[in-house]
């Protein structure tokens, strides 16, 4: 994906990834704390971290021994105005927004393009 508006999406599109945005509004947090909630294993929430890091949503940061997080939200700004475009949104479901784009581009439909 070479549209960084596109791997913003991207890496809002799962619900895990979605929480641990959300957990990083309050703080910064070790990658240790950001694994703890979830029921997978730490290579798992490392894979979630790479794709918000490319996306340019979280920083890491290593610090001593512990790697670090923290939220970056400059980076959801391009696509805040892209959705404002479609009008006023107060707050942005994204739970409903990714329903609505897996239903407007469902595989299928990807299928019969080709």
């Amino acid at each position: 994906m070479s549209d960084p508006l596109d791997t913003v999406f991207a890496a809002l599109a799962d619900p895990t990834r979605r929480s641990i945005l959300a957990m990083l509004l309050e703080d910064d947090m070790a990658v240790t704390d950001v694994a703890e909630p979830f029921d997978m294993s730490l290579a798992a929430i490392s894979k979630h971290l790479v794709i918000l890091t490319r996306a340019g949503l979280i920083a890491q940061e290593k610090r001593g021994r512990v790697k670090w997080c923290k939220l970056e939200p400059g980076a959801m700004k391009a696509a805040s105005v892209w959705m404002q475009g479609f009008g006023q949104f107060e707050p942005v479901n994204l739970d409903a927004f990714e329903r609505f784009l897996e239903a407007e581009f469902s595989p299928e439909d990807r299928n019969r393009e080709e």
